[in-house]
């Protein structure tokens, strides 16, 4: 049986790929999540007055890969201490946050969170948000697997970001 997680990281174009690699993970779409209007589109949303953030949310069996592991890819993905955007996507929009759909997935994003926090891995607070899951609204289609349609614009987009060098930074260096 499948179940839901949702994730939000920044943009949502840099948030599929990491996912949707995985044997047990069937599924990866972008959209929106969070907020007060119904059906926002992306261009209400980037303004970032909906309250929507972009996410992706990440159909899975959890018997082949399980919750806690999309939690540790979730993490290394984005900068858990800033709640103000994501690299260089700046904005309420872009912050990250992890929607929890039941009280199995709050309580493991919140040990993981706190595990996060106490290693010692950063040098500011981890300010993620953990929400209970809201109405997810599919994005336009030309944002759905834009690494695999657009490789080009997508690998330019993040090369731009910062976030391959803050993940390098974080995740892959061996800290000492």
């Amino acid at each position: 049986m499948t179940q839901k997680a949702t994730f939000a990281g920044g943009c949502f174009w840099c948030m599929v790929k990491p996912f949707d690699q995985f044997d047990g993970i069937e599924r990866v779409v972008s959209g929106y999540i969070g907020g007060s209007t119904e059906n926002p589109t992306y261009e209400e949303v980037k303004t970032g007055s909906t309250g929507h953030l972009e996410a992706v949310e990440i159909t899975f069996d959890p018997s082949i890969f399980p919750y806690e592991k999309l939690l540790e890819i979730f993490w290394q993905q984005i900068d858990p201490t800033d709640n103000k955007g994501q690299f260089q996507d700046r904005g309420s929009q872009y912050r990250s946050a992890i929607f929890v759909h039941d009280e199995q997935q709050r309580a493991l994003a919140e040990a993981s969170k706190v595990d996060l926090d106490n290693s010692g891995r950063f040098n500011k607070p981890v300010v993620t948000e953990i929400l209970a899951a809201t109405a997810f609204y599919v994005a336009e289609e030309y944002h759905q697997d834009f690494y695999k349609k657009s490789p080009d614009e997508y690998l330019e987009d993040r090369a731009k970001s910062g976030r391959d060098e803050f993940i390098e930074d974080k995740w892959k260096k061996q800290t000492t």
